[in-house]
């Protein structure tokens, strides 16, 4: 008995739907017209698409490709993430201008940045790819158009001048570093100059020099790490500036503390000072350095992704313009710390090298010891002063991070994207079919009451 009440004779069914054609029938007519007539009613909507391709800003912030060689961390890579990107998209300072720049019936009802972006916008990255499609809506094929290309063009503006802005805090700060560089040659020029005409000395034996020689290696490690973190602090406090602004920093994780990026440092630290050692006797050539330069870049890069991996695990509310300067931040303050204990080995290592020219005269000692020190000052100034004007060049160049593939088209004002009709006809019989079988299946129920 339950079993009959259960099952359905679909013959049955099928039968009361053929005898009540005209109702079901009806039915799935009227709600297709409907559906039609609403596509009608509905205003048109038209679709354009922007396709561009993102790309390194050339200089992300400060030179900071020259700042990693020489201070023993590989950047992290460009921050020119597609995502970092389609969220910046969809940000006031991108949008804003749009919706300003829009007819509006009620200017009251202006939607946010935020609306606009989630009713008008479908921005998208091609996986495995650094292409983005800017797919606008608009009621017109102009507007849609118009909105397509000013989120682009209108992103260019930000990124051009956050870079621009960031450039000019370096070159800053950069020049505080130059100007007591320039102090610092001038006195080791003048010192090592006061020291030869006092002891009447302009050349050592040869085989002074070449003993001497010997402490070259280390002389252009210092070199490099000193440059190094001129560079590398004024960056720090270029990004310190900008994350002034949102009172943020990466102290709060506490990157230095951390037991990898540790590990990480001393490994580098030790890398380079075997490195040295090996210039004593090879030229750069040697398969030894080659190998050594080799997995001091692959410790450089891991250190980055490290200290990179330890801020996103604690940034997750910050919006990707603030969680890319906290990175920058934690980058150079890791890089300080490298450089700092570097600076320290390598200092260490030069001084039991020289306890071995005991046996040339103080005089030709002291003599070697001021040449050196007045031509690392001197090449440390030289270097800070080429980095300089590099972002000089750079701050005077349009930071382009995004390229332009195919503008904006202008849709076909036959053919709209929006209220299709094909489509809501299909919606509204299919509609009607589910009412036509609910109104049979009620029909069927009655009888079997009956």
């Amino acid at each position: 008995m339950e079993n009959k009440e259960d099952s359905i004779d679909l013959g049955r069914l099928a039968s009361i739907m053929w005898d009540r054609k005209k109702v079901t029938g009806g039915i799935i007519a009227g709600c297709t017209a409907i559906a039609i007539a609403t596509a009608f009613i509905l205003p048109k909507q038209y679709e354009s698409t922007t396709l561009v391709q993102t790309r390194s800003a050339g200089n992300d912030i400060s030179g900071i490709k020259a700042m990693a060689a020489a201070m023993g961390v590989g950047g992290s890579g460009s921050n020119a993430s597609p995502l970092n990107y389609i969220e910046l998209m969809k940000s006031r300072t991108v949008l804003d201008p749009i919706i300003d720049n829009m007819d509006w019936d009620d200017p009251k009802k202006k939607p946010t940045a935020k609306d606009f972006a989630k009713k008008n916008l479908d921005i998208q990255n091609t996986k495995q790819t650094n292409l983005i499609t800017v797919t606008a809506k608009g009621r017109t094929p102009e507007e849609a158009q118009m909105i397509s290309q000013g989120v682009v063009d209108n992103f260019l503006a930000m990124q051009t001048d956050k870079n621009q802005q960031t450039q000019s805090l370096l070159i800053k700060f950069l020049n505080e570093r130059i100007t007591d560089a320039k102090k610092e040659a001038e006195d080791a020029r003048q010192k090592f100059a006061d020291y030869q005409k006092e002891h009447k000395m302009y050349s050592p034996d040869e085989q002074a020099k070449k003993n001497v020689a010997k402490l070259d290696a280390f002389d252009n490690a210092l070199k490099d790490i000193k440059v190094g973190k001129a560079t590398g602090q004024a960056k720090l406090d270029a990004v310190n500036a900008k994350l002034g602004e949102i009172k943020a920093s990466s102290k709060a994780y506490n990157i230095n503390d951390n037991a990898n990026v540790q590990n990480l440092r001393a490994q580098i630290v030790a890398k380079q000072v075997e490195l040295v050692n090996l210039r004593q006797h090879y030229t750069e050539q040697n398969p030894a350095i080659i190998n050594a330069k080799a997995t001091l870049q692959e410790l450089r890069q891991q250190l980055a992704s490290e200290v990179d991996a330890t801020v996103d695990s604690n940034v997750t509310s910050l919006n990707p313009a603030q969680s890319d300067l906290l990175k920058e931040q934690a980058q150079a303050q890791a890089s300080l710390a490298v450089a700092n204990a570097s600076e320290t080995a390598i200092n260490e290592r030069k001084a039991e090298v020289e306890d071995n020219l005991t046996d040339f005269p103080q005089e030709v000692i002291e003599f070697m010891e001021l040449k050196q020190e007045a031509e690392m000052k001197n090449g440390i100034y030289t270097a800070l002063v080429n980095q300089c004007e590099q972002d000089k060049i750079q701050e005077a160049m349009e930071s382009m991070d995004i390229q332009v593939i195919d503008p904006a088209d202008l849709p076909d004002v036959d053919k709209p994207s929006g209220s299709k009709k094909k489509i809501y006809a299909a919606a509204g019989a299919f509609i009607g079919i589910i009412l036509s079988l609910i109104y049979s299946m009620v029909l069927y129920r009655r009888e079997n009451v009956q």
